[in-house]
């Protein structure tokens, strides 16, 4: 298709050379408006450039920032990479003090943080960015914890938690709790009813579990605080325990004198024993009194009869309870933490001698202690691992069936107190499960709730409320008493409280714990 000039102003429209007025092909309307369409875009290009050399990007900012990113509001390069979105590198050059890169705060830290699993530290290929959840420009009030609903489901396919959220963990599987322990709340809280004058029976739980300053968690329950008012008192006393005598095969407990002649780093609490706390009976039998709660001295002999029903025992001579805890590898690490500890306690009595070779020794053992600490804490245990706690493993072959009675029996005598709370096998006393934390994907605030229930509203397994008299097959020291998710759904629901994640789960890294996450990132 082509045009010619012709005269005037027409031309001819192809070969044909049809007549055509020049304004058909240029005409004058559409002039204005490619004119006006070149100037607006020049404007606009106008104002991009005065917004970035002069007014600093307001103009493309997709709304006000959070009060604590306010100051980077007209600074888009603190945040963001040219043309993308905030990614978490940015995040890191604040928030990650120290200057590691995407240490603390990155998604395996949050991983760490609310499972307590150290195995989940590794980073994965799949991280989302920090913005994908914190969510920015959503104006000065905006918490940026306050992560949506949908920015978890996307991952966490539970939908509402009045409809599809699972049953917590502890009530729809097997609790690996505490077993060893001979408690009974209700005979428990009637003595304290009774001994305290109490007329609420409520009041007789706080007597045990007292709540710590910040209203969420209790203290944890001790011996000297809770239980000493009636238990192990002044004139508790052992049975008579048969003395043991040189050269005789029949077991026997070894006297305090007998101790203080052997000595020894594992021995330094006996300076602190009085002879006065031993009678000789006749028959060459000795009775101790009082009896303290973890005695030194009756511990240091229950060791001395596991050496003889187990003489390859490993670790065991460096920890005071035994029991199944000790010869499976997910439950080492209370035997492990233990035995760290006698060590430690042991290198301190030794702290005091001033040979050269001794304090050379010191410092080489603090270090392999800490090498030990830092892989107990990742949790770096494997079934090989066993071994190292024979005295559930292998009986010693030499001992006779009447001999490993017969040194059982001075085992029953010897924790015969010790009996009324604690479970004594294989010559030692089983190992009681200290932390009963249960909601670990989860934050549960005591102090919220108290003013709409109740205690024993919520924690109604046993039946605290009834007569003192009353038994129930749930009263034992190993029962949760927690209540299920339908108890949480009464008041948790669109048309009364939050029930949203971010309600109860807390993923980000607590700030006050950095010093602990950082041990698990170095």
């Amino acid at each position: 298709m082509t045009v010619a000039k012709a005269e005037g102003n027409k031309g001819f429209f192809s070969n044909l050379k049809l007549s055509l007025a020049q304004r058909y092909i240029l005409p004058e309307a559409r002039r204005v408006l490619v004119a006006l369409g070149g100037l607006g875009g020049l404007c606009v290009l106008a104002y991009y450039a005065v917004d970035a050399l002069l007014l600093q990007n307001q103009f493309i900012a997709s709304g006000p920032v959070s009060s604590g990113h306010a100051k980077f509001e007209t600074d888009c390069r603190a945040c963001h990479a040219p043309f993308q979105t905030a990614t978490s590198a940015k995040c890191s050059v604040c928030h990650e003090k120290t200057g590691d890169t995407l240490g603390v705060y990155s998604f395996a830290a949050h991983e760490i943080y609310r499972s307590a699993d150290p195995r989940r530290i590794t980073a994965g290929a799949q991280e989302p960015a920090c913005s994908l959840c914190h969510q920015e420009h959503d104006g000065r009030e905006a918490k940026l914890n306050s992560v949506a609903d949908d920015r978890c489901l996307p991952c966490h396919e539970f939908g509402s938690f009045n409809r599809s959220h699972p049953q917590f963990d502890f009530l729809t599987q097997a609790a690996a709790d505490d077993s060893t322990l001979r408690f009974t709340h209700i005979r428990h809280v009637a003595e304290v009813v009774k001994r305290e004058q109490l007329t609420d029976r409520e009041r007789a739980c706080l007597y045990c579990h007292n709540p710590r300053p910040d209203g969420r968690h209790f203290e944890p329950i001790a011996f000297d605080t809770h239980c000493s008012a009636c238990h192990l008192q002044p004139n508790s006393e052992t049975p008579a325990l048969a003395v043991r005598t040189p050269g005789d095969p029949a077991p026997g407990v070894e006297l305090l004198e007998d101790m203080r002649r052997r000595g020894g780093p594992a021995l330094a609490w006996v300076k602190n024993l009085s002879a006065g706390e031993f009678q000789i009976k006749s028959g060459n039998r000795v009775v101790k009194s009082p009896v303290r709660h973890a005695d030194p001295w009756i511990l240091e002999n229950l060791r001395s009869l596991r050496r003889m029903l187990y003489p390859e025992n490993g670790l065991t001579d460096l920890i005071r309870a035994g029991g199944p805890a000790v010869a499976a590898a997910p439950a080492l690490q209370p035997a492990y933490e233990e035995a760290l500890q006698t060590l430690r306690r042991q290198a301190d009595v030794l702290r005091s001698r001033p040979e050269p070779e001794m304090r050379k020794e010191l410092a080489r053992l603090d270090s392999l202690l800490k090498v030990a600490q830092n892989k107990l804490r990742r949790q770096e245990f494997a079934v090989k691992d066993a071994r190292l706690f024979r005295s559930a493993l292998q009986p010693n072959t030499q001992v006779s069936p009447a001999q490993a009675q017969a040194i059982l029996s001075l085992a029953d005598n010897l924790t015969r107190n010790c009996q009324r709370c604690h479970v004594v096998a294989n010559a030692a006393i089983q190992r009681v499960q200290k932390d009963q934390r249960i909601l670990w994907r989860a934050e549960f605030n005591h102090r919220a709730h108290i003013l709409q229930r109740r205690c024993l509203e919520c924690h109604s397994a046993i039946p605290m409320l009834e007569a003192a008299t009353a038994t129930a097959a749930a009263d034992r020291a190993a029962i949760q008493n927690v209540p299920g998710i339908e108890n949480c759904r009464g008041c948790h629901n669109a048309a009364a409280t939050s029930n949203r994640c971010v309600t109860c789960h807390f993923y980000h890294p607590n700030k006050t714990n950095r010093a602990s996450l950082l041990l698990y990132v170095d």
